[in-house]
Parts: C-alpha cells; sequence; structure tokens
C-alpha cells in the first residue's frame, strides 16, 4: 500500500511538470527532427523523405558557413563587451554615488524597450549623411561609414545595438553580486595596501564568477537568437554580412520555402547552443566560486 502510494505521488510531483515540458520541447523537437529529413515546402500537403540530403546540402554550402561565421562572431562581441561594460557600470554603481538610483533606471531601460522599436531608432542613429552617429565621429575626425550599407560595419552595427541593449540588463546582476561580497574581504585588502587592480583580480572577479557563468551562458543564447534587430537594420545584408543561423533559417523557411532545410539549421542550431553551453559549464567550473 505505502508503495503504491509513493508511487502515485511520484507521478504527481514529477510526471505533472513533465507535460508542459513533453508538449512545448520534447514534440516539437521531434518534430523539427522528422522535418528536416524531408523536402517539405511549407505549402504542398504531400513531400518526400530525403533522409540526410538537407544536412550534406548544408555543410557543403558557402552561405551556411557564412552565417555560421557571423554568428561566432557576433556572438562572441556581444557576449566579451556586455559582461565588461555591465560589470564596469556596476563597479562604479556600487560606490553609492548621487543619483545612482536614476542611473541604474536609466542604464536598465533598454532591457525592457522594445527590440523593434530600438532598432528603427538606431537605423535612424546609423544613416550615414544624418545620422547623428557619424555626426560624433565628423567632430571627432573619424571615419564615417555607411554602416548599415557596408558588408564591412553592418555587423558591427547590429553588435552595437545588441550590447547597448543588454548592458544594463547584466549591470543589474553585477550590483546584487557586488552586494552580497563580505565587506571584511575588502578591509583586510586595505590593511594589506593592494591595489584597486589586485582587489579586483583577487576578490571581485572570483564571487562574481558565478553571476558571469549565468551572464554568458543566457547572453550567448540571446546571441544566437538574434533576429529583430537584423530584421529591422539590415535583412541579413548587405551580401549577407548580417545573416546568422538563425535568419538564415528564416530565410529558407519563409522566403524560398525550403522547410525541410530550415528545420535542418533549425537542428544543428540547437546542437551548437547545447555544445557551446556545455563548453562554458566546462571551462568556467574551475574558476567559479559557489
Amino acid at each position: 500500500m505505502k508503495r503504491s502510494v509513493s508511487v502515485v505521488k511520484l507521478l504527481v510531483f514529477v510526471g505533472i511538470p513533465m507535460i508542459p515540458l513533453i508538449v512545448f520541447w520534447f514534440v516539437p523537437m521531434a518534430v523539427s527532427l522528422w522535418l528536416s529529413l524531408t523536402d517539405w515546402d511549407y505549402i504542398s500537403p504531400s513531400y518526400n523523405m530525403v533522409g540526410l540530403d538537407n544536412y550534406t546540402t548544408l555543410l557543403t554550402s558557402g552561405a551556411f558557413y557564412q552565417a555560421l561565421n557571423n554568428t561566432f562572431v557576433f556572438t562572441i562581441m556581444t557576449i566579451i563587451p556586455t559582461l565588461v561594460i555591465g560589470l564596469l557600470l556596476a563597479l562604479l554603481l556600487n560606490r553609492k554615488l548621487k543619483g545612482s538610483t536614476i542611473f541604474r533606471a536609466f542604464l536598465f531601460s533598454p532591457w525592457i524597450t522594445p527590440m523593434v522599436a530600438m532598432s528603427i531608432v538606431w537605423t535612424w542613429i546609423f544613416e550615414p549623411d544624418l545620422g547623428l552617429m557619424n555626426e560624433l565621429l565628423g567632430w571627432l575626425n573619424l571615419p564615417q561609414p555607411a554602416w548599415l550599407q557596408s558588408s564591412q560595419f553592418a555587423i558591427w552595427a547590429i553588435i552595437i545595438v545588441t550590447v547597448w541593449k543588454n548592458a544594463g540588463w547584466a549591470m543589474i546582476f553585477y550590483s546584487e553580486a557586488l552586494q552580497r561580497i563580505p565587506k571584511d574581504l575588502y578591509e583586510v585588502s586595505h590593511l594589506e595596501d593592494t591595489t584597486a587592480w589586485q582587489r579586483l583580480r583577487t576578490i571581485t572577479l572570483p564571487m562574481v564568477s558565478p553571476t558571469t557563468l549565468f551572464l554568458s551562458i543566457i547572453t550567448t543564447v540571446d546571441a544566437l537568437q538574434a533576429y529583430d534587430q537584423i530584421q529591422v537594420m539590415t535583412q541579413g545584408g548587405p551580401s549577407g554580412s548580417t545573416r546568422t543561423l538563425l535568419y538564415y533559417y528564416y530565410q529558407l523557411a519563409f522566403e524560398q520555402f525550403n522547410m525541410g532545410q530550415a528545420t535542418a539549421v533549425a537542428t544543428l542550431l540547437v546542437a551548437i547552443t547545447g555544445l557551446i553551453s556545455a563548453l562554458q559549464f566546462r571551462l568556467t567550473k574551475k574558476y567559479v566560486h559557489y
């Protein structure tokens, strides 16, 4: 009797929470994997099973490797500045300066602003002739590129917008992490006459390392899923220079109606996301102090 009751409790406490996971994750993943083995065009009721042809086509496609390269560049160059700027802003605000609360709210406001609206505003800012960005560069006697029309600079414009949105969000998490650091550690370091850099390297960075791990994983996933700013500002151009894997999926699925290859791209993107997250856990495991 007791054993049957334990089984019922297990089904209730484990089985019920698993239902949405199965319905909204496992089933869609299985359907996507199945679709990646077909040549369905998203419209016709019929399709053919093509096996691994979609994957072999992608892995021999120059457009796929261009999108893969753009994705890695965008991800790396988004994560590093977001974490560094977020930590620096948190360190600044942790000094309890006058008006820091208003300043913190101002810096966090981009995170709660819709990306589409921000991208439209930044499109005007990056306008080559009358945009604010080139006006500022002109005052500094620096080159004034055609940001969104240049294959060289378009990806950097997208990176700037993404970092600008995410830095304030990272700052909030770092501010909370800094407040949890015991003040005794800094008092002892002052008694030992350490420098600010030594305190940062030996106290601050190790103590906020769990937050850094969390933010790096979340920022990585967010960068791999970037779409809105690319769609609004560049539509993957010019010449595919801002086409990431997710945007490549969109083009294959909803512009070329090649759902088989599109879901193959999505499957590869999920695998890449999992590998990167696992690598981040492994690389930071010995440096994270819980």
